[in-house]
Formats: C-alpha cells, structure tokens, sequence
C-alpha cells in the first residue's frame, strides 16, 4: 500500500510539473515579444495599435502602425466566424441527430479530414479556383447590393479586384478551414447529451426541431462555445492561406472588398525582409500584440463558457 501511495505522490507531481510547464512556456513566449520590440515600443508608444487617421506602415521612413492589420484581423476572424457557426451546428445536428447510421462515420471522417488539408494547400485552391469561382462574383454582388446603404456601405465599398483577392476572400477561407474543427467538436458535445433528454423532451410532444432547438441546445452550450473559441483560435493565427488570397495591401479601407493584412501575414511577408533594427521590432511587436489579443480573447471565452455551464438549460432558453 505504501508503494501505491508513493507512486500516487509521484504521478500528481509529474501532472503538476507538466502544468507549470504550460504557464512558464506561455510567460516565456510572452517575455520573448516584450523584450525584443522593446525599440518600437518607446518609440511609437501606445499610438503603434490605436486607429489613427495617419495609420501608415512605411519601412523606408521607419513609420510604423498597426492598426490595419489590427482590423484585418478582426475582421477576417469574426466574418468566418458568422458564416462558420450556423454551417458547422448544422453540420453537426444532422451528423448527431439525422444522420442515417450508415452514413454518419463517413461523413464524419469526410468533414475531419478538411482540418487535416494544409493551409498552403487551401491557399493554392483558393487562387485557382474559389477566388475567380466564387469570390468575385460574390463580391459584386454584394457591392451592388449593399454598397449604396449608409452605414452598411462602408463594408462594402469599391469594387472587388478581378483576382478576388481581398479580405472577403480571407474571410471566406478562413470560414472552410474552421467549420471542420467546430463541426467535429460541436458533434460530439451532442453525442455526449444523455439519451434521457431527448426521450423527456418528445414524451412531451416536442418535435424534432424543438427538441434540438430548446433542449440539446441550451444543455450542450458550454461544449459548443468551446468549439467555437477553437475555430476562433485558428482564424486569429493562420497565416499561409490567409496570406495567398488577402491581397496583402496596406490600405485604410474598411471594405471587405478591398485587398488588405492580417497580423499573421504582415509578419509572414516582412520578417526575413526587414533591413533596419526598428522594422524587425515593429514586427514582433505585432506578434505580441496578436499574443496579447489572442490571451485576452480566450480568457473571456473561457470565462464565458464557465458562466453557461453554471446555468441550466432553462435559465439559458430564458
């Protein structure tokens, strides 16, 4: 018995270790950044990140300002996001509820198997064939739509390059290559739900819809916030097909039409190119501040998803 309960006490150490090994290899990254844009930082201060109507990235003068990068990043992500979260719980309803048997692990091995397609790969697709495919014609068609509307039109404005290459087609890429991963994990949470639900729910009269609807839902919402902070995390940070299909402009339009950045990408483009010492540091301090962004996003869905386990699924419906 002895010897079990060192063997216990030795294991829950090695868990411990390998746990702080996490936090220390997250402050280390953390340090890395702050340490070697130390330059940048006294130099441009707090206006480096905030949207100014002078926002330039210029190395020949060694002016530097995030921000359109900053947006382009926020952009593309929560754009995909939009169109990957209805298409990914649809995917997942049918995979978990509708589904025949037969075709249910197929299908489910089809879907997984696009998480695991590289991101050149998605990039190389997107060029030859969705951009001039798909996006270019969306993109005209939106503009006529919706780029005369005040307010609206802003999203909206110009008019989409021949190539497609844009931050709507970033958006749009970024939307396939998330939908695997919130689909695959949104699936499961619905697979998890006792039996018991489901059977409460219809003894009541409920119909499918409304069983799905206003039971597993709300019961699984926790799961399904989980899954959507990954796909989240993987829009922020992805950098090849983003790259290949952005556009890589730097311009202050708003327009999801127009070419533009992503931090990942600026960084991409420009690190192994930059000649003097502050245009390197200018560049990690954007890959700190996506760091930080990223940090902060996550605690906040975290904190989120622990709210929504708290609750029932009653008071979530309400």
């Amino acid at each position: 018995m002895d010897g079990w309960k060192h063997g216990d006490t030795l294991w829950r150490l090695l868990i411990a270790l390998t746990a702080a090994a996490v936090l220390v290899l997250i402050l280390a990254i953390g340090w890395l950044l702050w340490r070697d844009s130390s330059a940048a930082r006294q130099e441009f201060g707090v206006s480096f990140v905030l949207p100014t109507s002078d926002a330039s990235w210029n190395p020949v003068f060694d002016k530097f300002q995030a921000w359109p990068f900053i947006y382009g990043t926020l952009q593309t992500s929560f754009v995909a996001l939009l169109i990957a979260i209805p298409v990914s719980l649809g995917i997942a309803i049918f995979l978990a509820e509708l589904s025949p048997a037969w075709l249910r692990t197929p299908l489910g091995w089809m879907i997984e198997l696009l998480a695991a397609i590289p991101s050149v790969v998605y990039g190389l697709w997107g060029i030859f064939v969705f951009l001039p495919a798909v996006v270019t014609p969306l993109g005209d068609a939106l503009g006529q739509a919706f780029g005369g509307i005040p307010g609206l039109g802003v999203f909206f404005a110009g008019l989409i390059p021949q190539s497609g290459s844009s931050r709507l087609a970033a958006s749009l890429i970024l939307a396939i290559m998330i939908v695997p991963t919130i689909a695959a994990v949104s699936r499961d949470v619905f697979l998890a739900i006792p039996g018991a639900q489901r059977e409460a729910a219809m003894a009541l009269g409920a119909t499918s819809w409304e069983m799905i609807w206003q039971v597993l839902i709300p019961y699984g919402l926790s799961g399904i916030l989980g899954a959507v902070i990954l796909g989240l995390g993987r829009a922020l940070g992805e950098t090849m097909a983003v790259t290949m299909v952005i556009g890589n402009s730097i311009e202050g339009s708003l327009s999801l039409l127009r070419p533009g950045y992503t931090m990942s990408s600026i960084i991409a483009n420009e690190f192994a190119e930059a000649v003097t010492e502050l245009h390197t540091q200018a560049l990690v301090e954007i890959g700190l501040v996506l760091f930080i962004m990223t940090l902060l996003l996550n605690i906040v869905a975290r904190f989120l998803v622990w709210r929504v386990a708290r609750r029932t699924p009653q008071e979530v419906r309400a």
